[in-house]
């Protein structure tokens, strides 16, 4: 039966529904009240035969009045369910027959969410007192799965943990607080061969452990305590590192780790002093004459530097005003700064900190690679007469020859990379051992000399016609050539 227009608007302005406003009392007694007055008022609309059936259905509207699905009713409820979720059983599942909303609209019905004992299809009355024992109230059970729940709780073993971290799952280590559980968790993550959990588990006992605790523990753990050196490592710990090394008696570890510092050193001053200080630490014997030879070259090249500084700056030395120095000499390896004394103090006596001389003796330079050295910085400036001196030795009865620590060959690649002429090239081109090598070096180099002489020696008449055309016309080298097959003392092999 429809309603006219005048009986409607009559209903609603007397519905004993009341308007949500943000002064309404919040006590539990007075919220009951307002509940069962709201239950009482919808009794009339409910307009279904009455049967067997256990439970009512309503028309459905949410405990404060606003129309189910809305997003105040979803919060509210929501909200409802996750307070009361360990106290109270599932939502009851309601089954009826007749239903007077569209499933697409459907929600809770206020049977379902204030359900007590029934009688003839009738809702229950509810007491106005707040402690009677008949009044339960269900709200919509929302919980998470179970296992999803466990989660939450963090309820897992110290093998389950580091299982669930191996799979990147978000896990609370706070739980374990034992040191049992704790060594556990290490042992695991270890078996595991995961370094991401094994730092992670390493950070947490570095935290929660006493460094005396902890330090004990790894000692049995190289696999753990490898990482959780390289942690403090990367992390620039200096201070728990050195105190770990120094708790495992590892002293060698210790001295080295000090002796790096003096990377971060800029002054060059300070550097040297800071070195100064590290003879004292406990180096392993050889590791100890490095540091002492660190020290001693960066001592003698604070020396040359503030000497060539000043030369330099003075206008008055010839080879710094024509080789203009490009860097400065602080801080460079051994080699180098043999190198930058044999390019501008070669000739210096060897009483001086810059004599090469007496920086190959100091360092124990080996005799090829103070040659090599010597060889490449006097062939850079066109000293041939130096590179000649370094090859003359003198025998017990004074007869000089050329003698070198390393073969010729290298010694040609090395002066024609420095641009030696022709004339300079082939006297070391005829010092070449094997004959083929040394046509090879002197084709290459031009010195048609040694060609010619290597291929008189053979006695190889063919080879030498051959070169004849490859030489030019009316050269001193084609009438060479001509002299020599024209010679009939020479006895030809072809």
């Amino acid at each position: 039966m429809m309603k006219s227009k005048a009986d409607e608007e009559d209903y609603w302005n007397s519905s004993k529904f009341k308007a949500f406003t943000f002064d309404d009392e919040d006590d539990e007694f007075s919220r009951l009240k307002e509940s069962k007055r709201a239950v009482n008022s919808m009794r009339n609309l409910v307009e279904e035969d009455e049967g067997d059936d256990d439970e009512e259905e309503v028309e459905k509207v949410s405990w404060s009045g606003e129309p189910v699905g809305s997003i105040s009713w979803s919060v509210s409820e929501t909200a409802a369910s996750n307070q009361k979720a360990d106290r109270e059983p599932a939502f009851p599942k309601v089954s009826t027959d007749s239903v007077t909303m569209s499933r697409s609209h459907s929600g809770y019905s206020l049977s379902s969410l204030f359900k007590g004992k029934t009688k003839a299809a009738n809702f229950q009355s509810f007491s106005d007192s707040p402690s009677d024992s008949s009044l339960r109230l269900y709200a919509p059970e929302l919980r998470k799965p179970k296992s999803e729940y466990k989660d939450y709780v963090s309820n897992w073993s110290p093998e389950e943990t580091v299982q669930r971290m191996q799979q990147g799952k978000v896990v609370s280590l706070e739980k374990f607080r034992s040191l049992q559980d704790k060594l556990l968790l290490l042992d695991f993550a270890v078996r595991g061969h995961d370094g991401n959990v094994i730092t992670a588990i390493l950070i947490y006992l570095k935290r929660t452990l006493s460094k005396e605790v902890l330090f004990r523990e790894l000692e049995s753990r190289q696999t753990a305590l490898r990482h959780l050196i390289h942690y403090l490592t990367e992390t620039r710990d200096q201070r728990l590192l050195l105190e770990l090394l120094r708790a495992l008696g590892r002293m060698e570890d210790v001295a080295l780790l000090q002796y790096k510092e003096h990377l971060s050193i800029a002054d060059e001053n300070k550097r040297r002093d800071f070195l100064k200080t590290c003879l004292n630490l406990p180096f392993s014997p050889e590791d100890s004459a490095h540091i002492q030879d660190h020290y001693t070259l960066l001592e003698r090249q604070v020396i040359i530097e503030t000497t060539d500084r000043h030369a330099e700056r003075g206008g008055k030395v010839e080879v710094f005003q024509k080789f203009p120095r490009r860097a400065s000499i602080l801080n460079m390896p051994m080699i180098t700064t043999l190198y930058y004394c044999c390019f501008y103090h070669y000739t210096e006596p060897e009483g001086t900190f810059s004599c090469p001389l007496n920086i190959r003796q100091t360092f124990k330079i080996s005799e090829k690679q103070y040659f090599v050295t010597a060889l490449a910085a006097r062939a850079k400036l066109k000293a041939w007469s130096d590179v000649d001196a370094l090859f003359t030795s003198r025998n017990w009865l004074g007869f000089t020859r050329k003698k070198s620590p390393l073969g010729f060959q290298r010694v040609v690649d090395i002066l024609q990379k420095n641009s030696a002429p022709t004339e300079v090239l082939q006297n070391y081109v005829a010092l070449v051992d094997d004959a083929e090598l040394r046509i090879s070096l002197a084709q290459k180099h031009k010195c048609h000399d040694i060609v010619i002489n290597t291929y008189r020696d053979l006695k190889d008449r063919q080879q030498l016609l051959g070169y004849r055309v490859k030489v030019k016309r009316g050269s001193a080298e084609e009438r060479k050539i001509d002299e020599l097959l024209n010679n009939s003392q020479i006895r030809w092999k072809n």
